[in-house]
């Protein structure tokens, strides 16, 4: 009853994450479609490509066919974090809690956008895995909306924070300063939320599904997943050979390589990427990150007058692949070194 005639946005993630979208889709759609007046889905790519019609049915467990015969009304939408007409600012975080939520890493006023469609709708349903992940602790609740479907604001605060915290420093940890922001920023949206957070086994299966709010529904997922997905050893790896599965078809996401085993590669050990199907450094991002090439957090803090005008979001993935590492008098040292085996040119590689 409290879906009767509303309008649905159904938020789920892009192919680079492992989960059964599609069979919850079919199964949220089933339950709602013949109650609410509109269920549509938009997919939270953040800065990722955009998706085609076919790869967002393929995402659902649909063909285009079968999309058209069994949900004809439902529109596919992808996030565009970069057109400005597709934006709405709903708030501004101030500096003072800001300060407080990073614990005085960062004191600075963040301008909160959003997808205007997150508006538009009645209810907003995120469809999504959680997962430890290398940026907020674990991944989905809120994260689905910020930096999800967020403006490049958040987006960028969002990744360069947790760089600056460190991928060893925030993995696999619930309460983040990043995660803290994160909800912040989402109490802005005064459209209703609802989440199902789905917690996923190795092999693709289903280990816990948990239906609330997006902090309720995430904090029992994150707890799961922290028991499920976190393997510890008793000493660190001095050589890691880490294969990228094919739906990571860029190193923007490819990187997960390494973030996922940082804190179980020994110091002056060596981490290989291998990814002999990708091509690509960034399809959204890579001119500039090869213009500004990878490296550890102190190299840019120790220069932040000279990096501080880039886009944050790009200094953070330059040192979650980089990882560890000094930058004392003009020189830097990793902590490790990272390898890349992968079908991108040598030359763009060095």
């Amino acid at each position: 009853p409290e879906f009767k005639n509303r309008k649905v946005l159904l938020i789920v993630p892009d192919h680079t994450r492992t989960a059964p979208v599609g069979q919850m889709f079919q199964e949220v759609h089933a339950w709602l479609g013949s109650v609410a007046k509109q269920i549509d889905v938009m997919v939270a790519l953040g800065t990722h490509p955009p998706m085609s019609q076919e790869a967002i049915c393929h995402r659902l467990d649909l063909t285009l066919e079968s999309k058209a015969k069994g949900y004809p009304k439902v529109q596919l939408l992808n996030h565009a974090w970069d057109d400005d007409k597709t934006l709405v600012e709903i708030g501004k975080i101030p500096s003072s809690e800001i300060r407080d939520l990073t614990g005085g890493l960062f004191e600075m006023e963040v301008k909160v956008r959003i997808n205007r469609a997150a508006l538009e709708y009645d209810e907003l349903v995120i469809l999504g895995p959680t997962f430890p992940h290398e940026v907020v602790g674990f991944s989905g609740g809120n994260k689905y909306l910020f930096p999800g479907i967020s403006g490049p604001e958040v987006l960028n605060f969002f990744h360069w924070l947790g760089a600056v915290v460190t991928n060893p420093g925030i993995i696999g940890k619930k309460w983040t300063p990043v995660r803290k922001v994160v909800d912040r920023a989402a109490a802005f949206v005064k459209t209703r939320k609802w989440c199902v957070s789905m917690v996923v086994r190795p092999d693709a299966s289903l280990a816990g599904l948990f239906v609330g709010t997006p902090e309720a529904a995430w904090g029992q997922a994150a707890d799961l997943s922290e028991k499920l997905h976190i393997v510890r050893k008793k000493k660190p790896f001095r050589q890691i050979l880490s294969c990228a599965p094919e739906m990571y078809d860029e190193l923007w996401v490819a990187g997960k390589c390494m973030y996922k085993l940082e804190p179980v590669l020994a110091e002056g050990g060596e981490l290989i990427i291998y990814a002999p199907h990708l091509t690509e450094v960034s399809i959204t991002h890579g001119k500039l990150i090869r213009r500004l090439g990878y490296h550890c957090r102190d190299y840019f803090l120790k220069q932040w007058d000279k990096f501080k005008g880039e886009s944050w979001g790009v200094l953070a993935h330059s040192t979650h692949v980089y990882g560890g590492g000094t930058y004392e008098k003009g020189v830097e040292k990793p902590r490790a070194q990272v390898v890349l085996a992968t079908g991108i040119p040598e030359k763009i590689c060095r």
